[in-house]
């Protein structure tokens, strides 16, 4: 009897412990692991992601620099997936067995009971085809997208672009992003990415067994609409940009032109360029891929990023730092002989200009005038306090924007450099250099550095007679025509309005009978000043900046044309054909002959300089690919039952030869 009760206990025992591991894998399944809930909601109900349409870009006039078309990604919840005639779907999609099996193992890993992006940006056309028999694949279904079109090909380095968000882009959007979403990389489109962006809606559907959807759960009570992207209205105007992008063709620089009454960005040429549209669309990866390797880097955005000693044109800001510590006055003379004594070394001047004041300086780009001025104000303080009156002087520079960053609305804006104080001290010790030691600042040399947008921001200045705008790319947001407060506000340089004029006297005269002469424009008085940067690497950089008109300036101007000589060659010419455009939207015929055809067709772009151990490494690669062309055309001949010397005769070696012409890198001096 005890051993009937005792066996009754055990048994009773079992029971409920089955009962209990029961229950806690019920607990298991449906409050912790939710991998069963989502398959069985995911069996009947699915939650779209409807994506709003990104808002567009159009130029100041109206004119639309990129706007949206549709595409679809082919989703896929590996869980549902049941066998199918795959050799079919791969046609469909025109991917092959291999990718196929790459993508869906890639969708497992991340979740087999998630939808992932199994295929993207198929076009309306090629969805077509596969809709037609979509209820033939289950587990798979469509999300719809939209891409940016870009209808000019144009501003591409401006407006950036978009691409698929990485990990690190998720995790600092705090889980807005998923695998799979599109986001601004670069340009406008990563700066305003939360204003372009829209808000996201969702879409609740059944779906039946046969993968075919029946409808809106509870009548689309728990949708919610998704809200399009605000409208960017940028400070671009395509006459002048596209035209900037013809003359910058086969060259090396850029072009910033600016409103100085606004701060508005009127032209942002990065050469050399791309066409937008190969970043959009299936073969957006390989396209990227080509673009990256570019010796050239068309993804480096010139404008913003290439720092240039300002050369020559850095003397008009000199002059007017004189002038407001009251250290020299327009009608003081300087007499040049050729050359300037800094210390025991001469300074070369450009020629021998005699006797000249202020504005004759200026107009004949006289080094030993504005060696002089720089003497005079590193010197005020008396020789032993060089460091003083040296920060003193930089703290003037930095507030007409050298080296600092102006705040534009554009991703990875470069500062430039004006350098310390301590920096001399290093290289001298403290006390053991003088004016004499960095006279080369004086005429925009040595260390000092600044962006194309920093040049034509200076321009903007003297124009406005002492105050600039923030420069700006995007001058209002939406259907309010929003303008940023920022881009309001009058930066003042701490230049007196009165030193203004006899500077600008002076630019007027480089244009009339100067160093740029040969740009004058019939009937406009541009005020402008060549520069010829010396490029310790190969020929000099051509620049140029102006201001036009004179009374009521509308637009200035900042030109670099890289390894191209001087600054009244090539710079000067492509400015007064921007300013003209901008100004009469035509190009008349000029005094001096030149015309824009002969500049759009004349190829500057510099020699390409390839290193001994770079030759060696290209030679590697080129025979390794050569080899590999030869085996494979040597087993698709065997195939063929072709003889074996045909597949290794002249075709591996006429390979080799267009890979390494093909393949041999040009490095740029500056990069």
């Amino acid at each position: 009897m005890n051993s009937f009760f005792e066996r009754r206990y055990v048994i009773a025992g079992i029971f409920i412990a089955l009962i209990l591991v029961l229950l806690a894998r019920l607990f298991y399944i449906q409050v912790v692991d939710d991998r069963y809930f989502l398959y069985a909601q995911n069996n009947v109900m699915r939650r779209i992601i409807q994506y709003p349409a990104r808002g567009p870009i159009l130029d100041r006039t109206g004119k639309i620099m990129v706007q949206n078309e549709p595409i679809y990604d082919i989703m896929v919840i590996p869980k549902q997936v049941k066998p199918f005639d795959t050799v079919e779907f791969c046609k469909l999609l025109d991917i092959d067995k291999e990718g196929f099996d790459k993508r869906f193992a890639k969708a497992k890993v991340y979740s087999p009971v998630r939808a992932s992006v199994f295929e993207k940006q198929l076009s309306v056309q090629a969805y077509a085809s596969f809709q037609e028999r979509l209820s033939e694949f289950p587990g798979f279904y469509p999300q719809l997208r939209s891409v940016r079109t870009y209808p000019d090909s144009a501003a591409s380095q401006f407006l950036g672009y978009i691409g698929e968000v990485t990990d690190a882009i998720i995790k600092r959007s705090g889980g807005y992003y998923t695998p799979g979403d599109y986001v601004g990389i670069t340009g406008v489109e990563k700066s305003y990415e939360s204003t372009l962006r829209g808000q996201r809606g969702v879409r609740n559907l059944i779906y039946d067994s046969h993968n075919t959807p029946k409808g809106s759960y509870a009548n689309g009570a728990y949708d919610t609409a998704a809200v399009a992207g605000e409208r960017l209205i940028s400070s671009l105007d395509m006459r002048i940009q596209k035209l900037g992008e013809k003359l910058m063709t086969n060259k090396v620089g850029s072009i910033v032109a600016i409103e100085p009454s606004t701060g508005e960005i009127l032209c942002f040429v990065s050469s050399p360029t791309y066409d937008p549209n190969l970043l959009v669309g299936r073969q957006r990866g390989n396209n990227a891929a080509k673009l990256y390797k570019d010796p050239y880097k068309p993804f480096f955005t010139r404008p913003v990023q290439a720092y240039y000693p300002p050369g020559s044109s850095f003397k008009p800001l000199s002059a007017l730092i004189g002038l407001q510590e009251g250290l020299i006055k327009p009608s003081d003379t300087y007499n040049c002989i050729g050359y300037y004594m800094a210390g025991n070394h001469r300074v070369k001047c450009t020629h021998v200009h005699g006797t000249v004041n202020l504005a004759g300086a200026i107009a004949g780009s006289c080094n030993g005038y504005f060696n002089m001025v720089f003497a005079k104000v590193l010197n005020a303080q008396g020789g032993k306090n060089t460091d003083d009156s040296y920060t003193s002087w930089k703290a003037n520079v930095n507030k007409f924007g050298f080296g600092e960053r102006l705040g534009v609305d554009i991703p990875s804006e470069g500062k430039g450099l004006v350098p310390t104080a301590k920096y001399y001290d290093k290289i001298y010790h403290k006390g053991g250099w003088r004016s004499t030691t960095v006279a080369s600042l004086a005429i925009g040399q040595g260390e000092l550095l600044a962006t194309p947008l920093q040049l034509a921001n200076i321009e903007a200045t003297i124009a406005n007679h002492g105050f600039y705008y923030k420069p700006h790319l995007i001058k209002a947001i939406g259907d309010k025509q929003v303008i940023k407060h920022e881009y309001t506000v009058k930066n003042y340089v701490g230049i007196d309005a009165q030193y203004f004029e006899p500077v600008i006297n002076g630019m007027q005269s480089v244009v009339d009978y100067g160093t740029g002469q040969g740009s004058k424009i019939p009937g406009i008085v541009m005020c402008g000043k060549t520069g010829t940067a010396q490029n310790p690497h190969g020929k000099n950089h051509s620049l140029f900046v102006a201001f036009a008109p004179r009374d009521n300036p509308k637009i200035a101007i900042a030109v670099v044309v890289e390894n191209s000589g001087d600054g009244g060659t090539w710079a000067a010419p492509i400015a007064s054909f921007i300013v003209e455009k901008y100004l009469r939207d035509t190009i008349t015929k000029r005094p001096s002959g030149i015309y824009p055809e002969y500049y759009i067709e004349k190829n500057l772009l510099p020699e390409i300089i390839v290193k001994p151990a770079d030759k060696a490494k290209l030679k590697a690669d080129s025979l390794k690919k050569a080899t590999a062309d030869s085996l494979k055309k040597r087993k698709a001949d065997s195939i063929k039952q072709a003889s074996f010397k045909s597949a290794q005769n002249k075709p591996a070696k006429k390979s080799l030869g267009n890979v390494l012409t093909a393949m041999l890198p040009k490095r740029k001096d500056d990069e």
